[in-house]
């Protein structure tokens, strides 16, 4: 499932091979991947026009285009990868730019929930979690008396984690995910602000976020992969959710 490490690969893949070249067709078809934009309306607003940048905050992409184009928006949903330059294009590409060279950027999705949209909106969303500050995570993550797990699975607090990086980031800092969020002391927040850091980090080298040290073990029967003790497992913020009790506290 795309969280902040395959948001930053597909960033990263864009930024490698996708800039400098000239949009020559839009595939957006799709009106429910392009919501709100009916069929050739991207078309009109990006044909022409060469990508320059790609950026990311959290899970969410957009690419900026020229002599004052329109950003472009994307957003990977719960299975969607970026694909370049990619053969054969396939049934499952919900999305895609066809360039003046030949060559295509696709998002290939099979569940259908990743987004492209112009101009997308990033103000709802909170600092990048693997860059917001002491301050920040602090003012934003220490609030209210719902479990840390929501907090900091709310893109409008710190933007780019998901379940399994959730889950990653709490058994490393010992919390346990259902404790109130403003329960938190100063120095438990802090200490989660570094785990958030270090679980993006190791997440990016190794491939994404299903790479934690937790991971291989959420399943039913599970064990702490730390000091052995059976997990938890609950439903936390709607999600399925691991924990180790004798841990996490």
């Amino acid at each position: 499932m795309p969280e902040l490490p395959e948001a930053e690969r597909a960033r990263a893949l864009i930024a490698d091979r996708g800039l400098g070249r000239v949009i020559a067709a839009v595939e957006d078809g799709d009106s429910y991947v392009c919501r709100p934009h009916a069929p050739g309306e991207l078309a009109a607003a990006l044909v022409g026009r060469r990508l320059t940048s790609a950026n990311r905050i959290g899970k969410t992409l957009w690419l900026e285009t020229d002599r004052g184009g329109p950003d472009l928006g994307l957003h990977l949903g719960m299975a969607g990868r970026i694909v370049i330059d990619e053969e054969p294009h396939e049934r499952w590409d919900r999305f895609a730019l066809t360039f003046d060279d030949g060559g295509r950027l696709a998002l290939r999705d099979k569940r259908r929930l990743g987004r492209a949209v112009l101009e997308p909106d990033l103000s709802r969303l909170g600092p990048d979690a693997a860059l917001a500050t002491r301050a920040e995570f602090r003012a934003g993550v220490g609030r209210g008396a719902g479990p840390i797990k929501a907090r900091i699975m709310d893109q409008a607090v710190i933007a780019g984690v998901g379940n399994l990086l959730a889950d990653e980031i709490l058994w490393q800092a010992r919390i346990d995910p259902r404790r109130p969020a403003n329960q938190l002391s100063g120095p438990e927040l802090d200490a989660l602000r570094r785990a958030v850091r270090a679980a993006v980090r190791h997440a990016l080298r190794e491939g994404g976020a299903h790479t934690g040290a937790l991971n291989p073990h959420r399943e039913r029967d599970g064990h702490c992969p730390r000091c052995g003790a059976p997990l938890s497992r609950a439903r936390i913020a709607g999600r399925t959710t691991y924990w180790c009790p004798a841990e996490q506290r």
